[in-house]
């Protein structure tokens, strides 16, 4: 990965949106919300203030309008402050 995070921010990649529904449907492209979770993928260093408390692997739940939507090698990733990250689950 080229991607290296500064300051207190972390890079996320989100799970894979629901492909059907509990019935059976299945939903289009369109109408599919956005993950709510994902993994950290990388994490920046932190600052005198900020404590990093997350790390490489771990799965976390952020909020619906958190972080900035960008594009790797074809893959989707959110960079966002560590500060906008709900939880760890």
């Amino acid at each position: 990965m080229k991607i290296k995070p500064l300051s207190d921010r972390v890079l996320i990649q989100p799970d894979a949106a629901e492909e059907k529904t509990a019935g059976g449907l299945y939903i289009p492209d369109t109408a599919k919300e956005k993950p709510l979770a994902g993994s950290v993928v990388a994490v920046g260093p932190g600052t005198a203030e900020v404590k990093m408390e997350l790390k490489a692997g771990d799965k976390v739940l952020y909020g619906k309008y958190a972080g900035t939507e960008i594009t790797v090698e074809g893959e989707k990733y959110l960079i966002m402050r560590q500060e906008d990250v709900l939880a760890i689950i």
